[in-house]
């Protein structure tokens, strides 16, 4: 079922996410499939729990093809529950990101370029993996949601945050990261 996004402005998407304790039940896995559909619907990189209005420590990613993306690498269809994210030492980059949850604008975000990232899948089995470049920043950008963070709060330069067609006016705007 598509579910509504929640816009920046609700004070749930400002509220820090609660751990998942129960894997593989009816709940996790009908939630599971309410986010692909709302993602799906959407042409989203990635969502996050808090989005869809439930606190829960759950993101999905992941990019194939993709018209709000074009160019950038794919990323892995991912459900990552109770993420911890480990930067890898390494230099942070400025990407254009946008966001379901501040539809219409974009901003320049400082991210690691690479990165460890470990969770749970649905069933609860324990993975870890590296990431870098758009996958990195796709991970970083979700797992923010989970603390009540969204991307304007990492911009350094609000000269470099708006809507689209004024950052970008006659343009195409470069692909969101």
């Amino acid at each position: 079922m598509i579910r509504e996004v929640l816009k920046m402005g609700n004070p749930s998407l400002l509220a820090v996410a609660a751990p998942v304790e129960r894997f593989a039940t009816r709940e996790l896995d009908a939630l599971l499939a309410d986010m692909r559909d709302t993602m799906a619907h959407l042409d989203g990189a990635g969502l996050a729990a808090p989005q869809i209005g439930v606190g829960l420590r759950v993101v999905i990613f992941g990019v194939k093809r993709n018209p709000r993306y074009p160019g950038v690498e794919e990323v892995p269809d991912t459900v990552l529950i109770n993420p911890v994210i480990e930067p890898i030492p390494s230099d942070m980059e400025e990407g254009w990101e946008g966001c379901l949850s501040v539809p219409g604008m974009r901003g320049l975000v400082p991210r690691y370029s690479k990165l460890r990232y470990a969770g749970r899948d649905e069933r609860g089995r324990p993975f870890q993996r590296v990431a870098e470049g758009f996958h990195a920043r796709v991970v970083q950008h979700e797992c923010d949601h989970l603390d009540g963070i969204l991307y304007p709060m990492r911009i350094r330069d609000l000269r470099k945050f708006g809507f689209i067609d004024a950052l970008f006016p006659g343009e195409e705007p470069p692909p969101e990261e």
